[in-house]
């Protein structure tokens, strides 16, 4: 009997949030940092508005809140103490662990996390053996997300075909990335709520990380069926 599975070529996975419990770490230190500079946030409100966004879009939109330009070397600082608290404290999301130990899929990463931030978490959280040489950063394309450039790269070095590869996102800037790549993107809302993923355009949504297994089974039978 065909693995139903193997109408789909590659999983693509958003990192932050999705393989690894980051975003409240950094949105602390980012809330901080804002703080000593007189702005003062909730880490709520740093999730709201920074969400999904790339370390350079976060300093424009901090700019923005704050009324004026950032000092100098705040990005540098930033990285710096954010990556530094990151080694310390990051972990991977609840059942990540078993739901790569259950995924019969070829899989990727696709973040817009700088380089050096994505091997210290990968590496912190065990995940970088299990990503060696399939993990992608915003350093490797020209634009990031909501650009679909990560998404196309991931399936390009593996000649996976996109309308086969499936996106596994939990903000409306990774959906709409995988949309206009032309994937099959699944809404994860561990942190975000699940009606926000589906106005975004997420085919379906689910919040238990174990449960991705057979949903991919469901859809690679699906996409079968249809292609029959």
């Amino acid at each position: 009997m065909s693995n139903p599975t193997s109408a789909l070529d590659l999983v693509i996975f958003d990192c932050d949030g999705v393989l690894i419990d980051s975003e409240r770490i950094t949105n602390r230190v980012f809330a901080q940092m804002l703080g000593e500079l007189g702005l003062r946030v909730s880490e709520e409100y740093m999730a709201e508005q920074f969400f999904g966004r790339s370390a350079a879009e976060s300093v424009r939109r901090a700019e923005q809140l704050l009324g004026r330009p950032l000092p100098p070397g705040f990005e540098e600082h930033y990285g710096e103490r954010s990556r530094a608290v990151l080694a310390r404290e990051v972990t991977q999301m609840p059942g990540v662990a078993e739901m790569l130990a259950a995924l019969d899929l070829p899989c990727a990463v696709a973040s817009n996390g700088l380089r050096v931030k994505m091997e210290i978490t990968l590496r912190a959280t065990g995940l970088l053996p299990r990503f060696e040489g399939r993990w992608f950063c915003i350093d490797d394309v020209a634009q990031g997300k909501p650009a679909p450039d990560l998404y196309l790269l991931a399936a390009r070095t593996f000649a996976a075909r996109p309308a086969h590869c499936v996106v596994v996102e939990d903000s409306p800037t990774g959906i709409a990335a995988g949309r206009a790549a032309g994937m099959t993107v699944i809404g994860y809302a561990a942190h975000t709520p699940a009606e926000r993923l589906l106005a975004a355009g997420a085919q379906c949504v689910f919040d238990d990380m174990t449960h991705l297994p057979a949903l991919l089974d469901a859809l690679g039978r699906d996409r079968a069926q249809r292609t029959a």
